[in-house]
């Protein structure tokens, strides 16, 4: 199971992730420090802009998945969303808990950090064993 997990797609996806989290971060970073956009909307931009490039580079490069499937969209679309909801609804709590003597900016940008990382873990498992599952090839314009 854990072979299967931390394959050659696994590495792929973190490469991909590089990718994405110097163009995303910077993007969220950039939105929240310099133009003082909220929290929620910094990091939103993050993962709207980030997903489209990530759709498309785990797609092709990490997963080689070929069909074109309007499902396979969704499916992205949707945990995307549940991963964005839950890596930063966790996040930012359970940041603020542990460095409550904090300040609030420091603590918002630690919870950003801390939900990336959640964001990843989750958006792994989600598109490898959601949207993109091995053998579950379907036709083309589903």
């Amino acid at each position: 199971m854990l072979k299967k997990l931390f394959d050659v797609k696994f590495w792929k996806f973190i490469l991909v992730g590089v990718v994405n989290t110097l163009f995303g971060a910077g993007l969220m970073f950039l939105l929240y420090n310099v133009f003082h956009v909220s929290y929620w909307w910094s990091s939103a931009a993050n993962y709207v802009f980030g997903s489209i490039l990530s759709y498309f580079l785990n797609k092709y490069f990490t997963f080689r998945a070929r069909q074109r499937s309007w499902r396979e969209l969704v499916r992205f679309a949707v945990n995307i969303a549940a991963c964005y909801g839950l890596a930063y609804g966790v996040a930012r709590p359970l940041v603020r808990q542990i460095f409550a003597a904090a300040s609030p900016r420091w603590q918002d940008n630690a919870a950003m950090l801390a939900g990336m990382v959640f964001f990843t873990g989750f958006n792994y498992l989600g598109q490898r064993f959601f949207v993109f599952p091995e053998g579950k090839e379907k036709k083309t314009g589903e």
